[in-house]
């Protein structure tokens, strides 16, 4: 912006003072002049679906595909807020290493888990069909065709909150994916008596 329009030649205290509110909201909220719309959620979860797709269509192996779902899953989810998510109340006491290591193996661990489930849409094809705002995040629909199925629609929830544009949440069929993991996560968790370091040990094989 040029200066001229906060320092005119002739300064007054009334354009003194406006120049410095405006530069100061300028500094406080870079973010609103680069806020998620829902255009670039649409977009981000057009370019997710167009990998998941390739990947499901090129013939590869199932433990090449699980490792092309993995960069998928890194790429365009917000796996930090995921896993921390999935970890539920144990995330509180876990020390900041075991919350690294955690959500790598459990970055491993749900992509191989969904992986099969989008294996299972070889032949088939998933496209983009609405996105809208919903409270402080949006939602892009989509629709998953199958072959000798009925379309079902998989809803894709994405936020910016990590300083990118990411998607942190998946329902698949009116399943939702950060409640279910909350819940088998706790079950895991539990049968290993809370111990975290066990849990991440057996997330890496499973």
């Amino acid at each position: 912006m040029p200066n001229d329009m906060f320092f005119p030649a002739v300064m007054t205290r009334r354009a003194f003072g406006t120049g410095l509110v405006m530069t100061a909201a300028a500094v406080a909220m870079p973010w609103q002049a680069q806020a998620l719309t829902v255009d670039d959620a649409r977009a981000l979860v057009n370019k997710a679906i167009g990998e998941v797709n390739a990947t499901i269509s090129s013939g590869k192996s199932e433990q090449a595909m699980f490792g092309d779902f993995e960069r998928i899953f890194s790429r365009y989810a917000d796996v930090p807020t995921i896993a921390r998510s999935a970890l539920g109340v144990a995330a509180r006491s876990a020390s900041a290493g075991q919350m690294r290591e955690f959500t790598q193996a459990y970055q491993g661990y749900i992509s191989r888990k969904y992986g099969r489930r989008f294996r299972e849409f070889i032949g088939g094809t998933i496209e983009v069909t609405d996105a809208r705002p919903l409270k402080s995040y949006f939602e892009v629909i989509s629709v998953a065709y199958l072959r000798g199925e009925s379309p079902f629609d998989l809803r894709w929830h994405v936020a910016d909150k990590s300083g990118k544009d990411l998607f942190f949440n998946i329902i698949i069929e009116g399943v939702n994916m950060l409640a279910s993991e909350r819940t088998e996560v706790g079950a895991l968790l539990d049968r290993r008596n809370g111990d975290i370091n066990a849990l991440i040990a057996d997330l890496k094989t499973a």
